[in-house]
């Protein structure tokens, strides 16, 4: 947790590597302070089809999922810092775009919390 999954169109990756675009947002992530560093997640996925508005030509959308917790001021932050770095990278981009999702705590499962020796409940439990 958290975990950052850029959407974006393919033609995207001619400008900028796929590290280089997953390199800002973990960066921009990290920098907020919301996170430990090891736990931020960010995977990337190009589409060969896609439509978009007239005289629009590219597009990238990151999808945030952060663990229930932080404040809309964080969250604000922490989107707007993602979007800027991105920003930088692509100054003529047609459309740029975050949203930011909650997971909820006790819906949330992971591979820690089904361990049968993790009595605490930690979902960091033997990582």
């Amino acid at each position: 947790m958290p975990h950052f999954i850029i959407e974006c169109s393919q033609n995207i990756l001619q400008q900028r590597s796929p590290d280089e675009i997953m390199d800002a947002v973990y960066k921009a992530a990290d920098s907020t302070g919301l996170f430990a560093p090891n736990d931020i997640k960010v995977r990337l996925q190009p589409y060969q089809y896609y439509r978009l508005g007239d005289h629009k030509k590219n597009f990238l959308h990151v999808f945030g999922y952060i663990m229930e917790g932080r404040d809309t001021e964080q969250k604000a932050e922490l989107s707007k810092k993602i979007c800027t770095h991105l920003a930088d990278l692509f100054p003529d981009i047609s459309f740029l775009s975050i949203n930011i999702s909650d997971f909820e705590r006790a819906i949330y499962c992971n591979k820690a919390l089904i361990n049968p020796e993790n009595t605490d409940q930690n979902r960091h439990f033997g990582l």
